[in-house]
């Protein structure tokens, strides 16, 4: 069975925000700067793609608009 890989990496960012999550819980506090970075990367790949993918749907909603014939 083959496996996708946009669906492995559509993993990645979760994991990453998990990992954080329990570095920041369990580790000690001198420890705990280090797994913000990450935790802050999978937020803003998240929040990245979500923006992303809105500007898409309206520049083709323009395209589509602009197609349509003037009555």
């Amino acid at each position: 069975m083959k496996i996708n890989k946009r669906f492995i990496l559509s993993f990645v960012a979760p994991s990453m925000i998990l990992i954080s999550a329990i570095g920041l819980i369990f580790r000690d506090n001198s420890r705990k700067i280090f797994y913000l970075p990450i935790g802050l990367m999978g937020i803003v790949i998240i929040l990245e793609k979500g923006v992303s993918r809105q500007l898409d749907r309206k520049n083709i909603l323009k395209k589509i608009k602009s197609y349509q014939k003037v009555k």
